[in-house]
């Protein structure tokens, strides 16, 4: 030990393992440690959830105007809602796909997520397929696209 100085009878001391070993404690606490007992903590968030996206087209095949934001927020109301009274989630967006001609249709489109209890998934698909044969009946539509994930979720 080396002494570096004296102030009023203390002795200052250095140890250059003591300083490099606290200069290694001091970066794993400052950089990853906390990360780490956090990531352990806290490994599950959430519950375990579906989460449902249902793609809505607006072009009509007949040559009428596209469906309107109007007409659809009325379809969302009268179909979507009350299936999914606790809420979803509506994106405007816009899409192509390539129809039997072989031709590419671009048009508007609504894209709704729904997130459910996977425990309940069973019932919920069903009011899900509804929901899309009422859709593609009533606008005359190939089909309302779907697609489904696990999720974890917490409200």
């Amino acid at each position: 030990m080396r002494a570096f100085g004296r102030s009023s009878g203390v002795n200052w001391t250095s140890d250059t393992r003591s300083k490099v070993g606290g200069g290694v404690l001091l970066a794993l606490l400052g950089a990853g440690l906390p990360a780490l007992v956090g990531a352990a903590l806290h490994s599950h968030v959430g519950e375990a959830y579906e989460e449902t996206r249902l793609y809505f087209g607006t072009a009509r095949p007949d040559g009428r105007p596209p469906i309107g934001e109007d007409e659809f927020m009325r379809f969302l109301d009268r179909e979507i809602t009350p299936a999914f009274p606790e809420g979803l989630t509506v994106h405007d967006g816009y899409g192509q796909w390539r129809g039997q001609d072989g031709k590419s249709v671009r048009e508007t489109s609504y894209e709704v997520v729904l997130l459910y209890p996977e425990k309940e998934a069973e019932d919920r698909s069903v009011r899900i397929e509804r929901i899309r044969q009422a859709y593609e009946a009533q606008y005359q539509q190939d089909s309302v696209g779907r697609s489904d994930d696990k999720v974890s979720a917490e409200f």
